[in-house]
């Protein structure tokens, strides 16, 4: 008894139940918290290939081990989502410094842009391109995605999805013809001044809901007329008065002329 008590005083008790506690707590954490979406397993020559196209392309602002310059952010852990959307956009390469990278014709072919994706992705794991179970957005519910993208996303996209401005000079995009997997590629990773919307704060049954929503609102486009960039009562209101009125006072000075 009286040995088992020297022990437990012993100086290094204390040291060794901290190690035995945070090997436990490392433990337990690796094996049960989620596991961050990574890209399939692409082969050792698509690596390779898309490491060749990154030093020739990409490099120059993003390092070559592309960890990032004063030029570009780093990229390890972005995942290949993160590079699809980028790349198959056409915003990156930049083509020159701005407030906002604009979207534009994409430069790479498919191949090439998954080739690039697949060594980004090899540098750390980060989300993976949506599968098309993923982006089947006729599978998703319309109503609930309208209210998820109202909820969360409209007061920079507006309720119909045309877009809007931001401070300095940005600006949200309008999703018109945006396409269904790009959508949710920039959910999943915020790109610019987008926040992140991961499968943890939104599932990925919820991002295919909001796509079936915006794909909606494409398809049925203005039965009313003109959508006067969906901004709502102000340029409406403006129309009317501007033309509304002047097509009273015009008809009213008519009327004056001719019965005079």
């Amino acid at each position: 008894m009286n040995a088992l008590a020297s022990r437990r005083r012993h100086p290094a008790a204390i040291a060794l139940l901290l190690l035995f506690g945070l090997i436990a707590t490392g433990s337990l954490y690796a094996a049960l918290a989620p596991k961050p979406a990574v890209a399939a397993e692409a082969s050792a020559d698509q690596v390779d290939e898309g490491r060749q196209l990154f030093l020739t392309n990409c490099a120059s602002c993003h390092g070559t081990g592309a960890l990032g310059t004063d030029e570009g952010p780093n990229l390890a852990g972005v995942g290949a989502a993160a590079v699809d959307f980028q790349m198959g956009t056409g915003r990156m390469p930049l083509a020159g410094p701005g407030v906002q990278a604009p979207r534009v014709p994409a430069s790479f072919s498919e191949e090439q842009i998954a080739a690039i994706g697949a060594y980004v992705a090899s540098l750390a794991p980060g989300p993976a391109v949506p599968s098309e179970e993923e982006t089947d957005y006729t599978k998703g519910d319309p109503g609930r995605g309208g209210e998820i993208f109202r909820t969360n996303c409209s007061m920079c996209h507006n309720s119909a999805g045309a877009g809007g401005a931001l401070t300095r000079g940005k600006y949200a995009p309008g999703l018109k013809h945006a396409d269904a997997k790009h959508i949710i590629e920039a959910l999943l990773t915020g790109p610019q001044s987008m926040p992140v919307f991961n499968d943890k704060n939104l599932s990925p049954e919820a991002k295919r809901d909001v796509v079936a929503y915006l794909k909606v609102m494409q398809d049925e486009g203005n039965p009313g007329g003109m959508a006067l960039g969906s901004l709502g009562p102000v340029p409406e209101g403006l129309v009317a008065w501007i033309f509304g009125l002047g097509i009273l006072i015009g008809s009213a000075y008519w009327l004056g002329q001719k019965g005079a």
